[in-house]
C-alpha cells in the first residue's frame, strides 16, 4: 500500500485518473435501486485523498474543472435562463433564498448551542451549503481584519478554523441533498417522464392528416395559426391530385387533405375546427416532395431564425421540426438555430442537394470545437470572477472560478454570436466538455478534502461540528422539498435543477441530470446559481461581523 500512495503522490495526473476511473463505474451501481452516478467520483476522492495528508491533486485541477463546467452549462442554458427569468424565475429564487436564510438561521442556533467560534460557524455555513466561494471570501475577510492587529492566536490558526469546519460539512452537504431527492422521489413515486407530461400535457410532436370539412371563410394558413393560437407547422398540402407545400397565404378549401406537425393535444384542436383527422399520410408520398433530417454545421447560420433563412424564397422548402441534443422541437419560425441541430426539411425532391450544402451537414464540422471564441469566453469569465464589487462596511466579494464562467457562459448562450464570432457549440462537443469539467473537479475536491476530512473528524468537536453540518443540509432540503413541491409546485425534474443551483453544487446537478435523462434540471440550476452564490458569500460574511 505504501508502494501505491508513493507512486500516486508522485504522479498527479495517475492520480487523477485512477479515481475517475474507479468513482465512474462505482457511480453506475444500483443499490436498492439507488445510484450515485458522476458524483460517486467525488466519493472516491475523499477515500483516496485519506491515505495520506499529500495525496491530493493540485488546486488548478478542480479550478480548471470548475470553469469548465459551468462555462458549458451557461452556453447551453442562456436563451432558457434569461426566458424563464421573465416566467418562473422569480419563483425560483425566492424558493432559493427562503431556504438558505432558513440555513443561515438553524447556523446561528447550532453556533450558540455548541459553543463553537464565528470563524467555526461561518465554515460550517459554508460547507453544508457547499459554497466554496463563500468559503474564499471569509478567508480574504479574516486576512484583511487581521493586517495590523494583535492577535492573541497565530494568523494560521484562524484560517484553518473555517477551513476545518468546512471540511466536515462539505461531503454531507452533497451526499445529503442527494439522498434527500431521491427518497423524495421514491415517496412521491415520481416518474420523470408522466412528470413532465402532467404538466405540459403530451407534448411530443406527431404528424397527420386532416380532412378539411369546415373550411375557413377567406382566411390563410397563416391567419388561422395566429387566431387560433396553433403552435403547429402545416406541411403540405393536396388539393385535388396536386400536392405542394402548405403556404402562409394558401386557402383552405372543402375536401382538401392537409399535413400538420404538432403536440397531440393541438392536431386535435386542428382537427376539430377544420374537419376531422384521417388516416392518410401524405408524408408518405415522396413523389414530388421528399423529406431528409439534415445537420446543421454551417457556423454562418448560427443565431439566425428559421424565418431569417426565408427557405420557401430559395429552395420552396419548410423546416418541420428540430432535433436538439435528445429533444425534438417544433420549427417555429422565431426559432433560432444552434451548431448540431438536426432538422427535418421537407423539399422538392431536386433541391435536396442544394439543401444539404446550405446547411452544412458535417459530422466531423460538429466534433470541433472552436478554440479561439472557446478560450475568449473562458478567459472573460475567469476575468469577471476577479473583480471585487463593493459591499456595505467596505468590504468587497468576487464571484470567483465559478460565478465568473457562469455568467458570462450565460450572456455569451444567449447571444449564440457576436458578429463573426460564433460563441455557440455543438451540443456533443458542450456535454464532452461539460463532464470532463465536472470529472475534474469532483476528483480534485475530494482528494484534496479526504484527509482533512477524516482527521478533524476524529478530533475533539469533530463529531459535533459534522453533526450539526448534516441537520442544516438535511433541515435545507427538506424545506426546499416540500416548499418547491407543495407551495411553489415546481415539477420534480427541475426542482431537483433548482436545489442543486440553490447547493451550488454542480455535482448535485450531475446526479440529476442522469436520474433525469433531460435538460430540466439545468435550466433550475442556472436560473438560482447566480443569486444563490451571491446570497451565501453575503451571509458567510454577515456570520463573521454580527457574531
Amino acid at each position: 500500500m505504501n508502494v501505491v500512495i508513493d507512486v500516486l503522490r508522485e504522479s498527479p495526473i495517475l492520480l487523477l485518473f485512477v479515481v475517475i476511473a474507479l468513482g465512474y463505474p462505482l457511480g453506475r451501481l444500483k443499490i436498492a435501486g439507488l445510484s450515485l452516478g458522476v458524483a460517486a467520483v467525488l466519493f472516491v476522492g475523499i477515500a483516496v485523498g485519506s491515505l495520506h495528508p499529500e495525496l491530493k491533486l493540485p488546486e488548478l485541477v478542480y479550478i480548471l474543472g470548475l470553469s469548465l463546467f459551468v462555462y458549458t452549462v451557461g452556453l447551453s442554458s442562456g436563451g432558457s435562463f434569461f426566458a424563464s427569468l421573465r416566467k418562473q424565475g422569480l419563483r425560483y429564487n425566492l424558493l432559493a433564498l427562503v431556504c438558505i436564510a432558513f440555513g443561515l438561521g438553524l447556523t446561528v442556533v447550532l453556533r450558540s448551542s455548541l459553543g463553537l467560534k464565528p470563524t467555526m460557524a461561518a465554515g460550517m455555513f459554508a460547507g453544508s451549503l457547499t459554497n466554496t466561494p463563500a468559503l474564499a471570501n471569509i478567508l480574504e475577510f479574516l486576512k484583511h481584519h487581521s493586517v495590523g492587529q494583535n492577535l492573541a492566536v497565530p494568523l494560521q490558526i484562524i484560517l484553518a478554523e473555517p477551513v476545518v469546519a468546512y471540511s466536515l460539512c462539505y461531503p454531507v452537504g452533497v451526499v445529503g441533498m442527494i439522498f434527500a431527492m431521491n427518497i423524495a422521489q421514491r415517496l412521491w413515486k415520481i416518474a420523470f417522464t408522466a412528470e413532465r407530461n402532467n404538466d405540459a400535457a403530451d407534448d411530443r410532436l406527431r404528424n397527420a392528416t386532416i380532412r378539411i370539412l369546415r373550411p375557413p371563410a377567406r382566411k390563410t394558413l397563416e391567419q388561422l395559426r395566429e387566431e387560433q393560437g396553433w403552435n403547429a407547422v402545416f406541411v403540405r398540402v393536396r388539393q385535388g391530385k396536386r400536392l405542394r407545400l402548405a403556404e402562409g397565404d394558401t386557402l383552405l378549401e372543402h375536401g382538401d387533405r392537409v399535413s400538420v406537425v404538432a403536440a397531440a393535444e393541438v392536431l386535435e384542436r386542428i382537427a376539430e375546427t377544420l374537419g376531422e383527422m384521417t388516416d392518410e399520410h401524405l408524408e408518405y408520398d415522396r413523389s414530388a416532395l421528399d423529406f431528409r433530417r439534415i445537420f446543421v454545421s454551417r457556423r454562418s447560420l448560427v443565431g439566425k431564425t428559421i424565418a431569417d433563412l426565408r427557405l420557401d424564397e430559395q429552395f420552396g422548402a419548410v423546416i418541420t421540426r428540430v432535433r436538439r441534443g435528445d429533444a425534438d422541437l417544433l420549427a417555429v419560425p422565431t426559432m433560432e438555430l444552434h451548431l448540431g441541430d438536426r432538422i427535418r426539411v421537407v423539399a422538392p425532391t431536386e433541391r435536396m442537394n442544394d439543401l444539404t450544402v446550405f446547411f452544412g451537414d458535417s459530422y466531423k464540422a460538429l466534433s470541433e470545437i472552436d478554440l479561439m471564441t472557446f478560450g475568449l469566453g473562458i478567459a472573460a469569465g475567469l476575468l469577471l470572477g476577479l473583480i471585487p464589487f463593493p459591499m456595505p462596511g467596505g468590504e468587497t466579494f468576487r464571484l470567483g472560478f465559478a460565478g465568473g464562467p457562469l455568467i458570462v457562459g450565460l450572456v455569451l448562450g444567449y447571444w449564440g454570436r457576436t458578429g463573426t464570432l460564433v460563441w455557440d457549440m455543438p451540443f456533443s462537443a458542450n456535454l464532452l466538455v461539460r463532464q470532463l469539467g465536472l470529472a475534474l473537479f469532483l476528483a480534485g475536491v475530494g482528494t484534496r478534502s479526504g484527509y482533512a476530512f477524516v482527521s478533524t473528524f476524529l478530533q475533539q468537536g469533530g463529531l459535533g461540528i459534522f453533526a450539526a453540518g448534516a441537520l442544516i443540509t438535511c433541515s435545507v432540503a427538506v424545506l426546499a422539498l416540500l416548499l418547491g413541491r407543495f407551495v411553489f409546485a415546481i415539477p420534480f425534474d427541475r426542482l431537483m435543477g433548482v436545489i442543486a443551483g440553490m447547493q451550488t453544487q454542480p455535482a448535485l446537478l450531475g446526479y440529476a441530470t442522469e436520474q433525469t435523462s433531460n435538460d430540466e434540471p439545468s435550466i433550475g440550476y442556472t436560473t438560482v446559481y447566480p443569486v444563490a452564490t451571491i446570497v451565501k458569500i453575503l451571509f458567510a460574511q454577515l456570520l463573521l461581523t454580527s457574531l
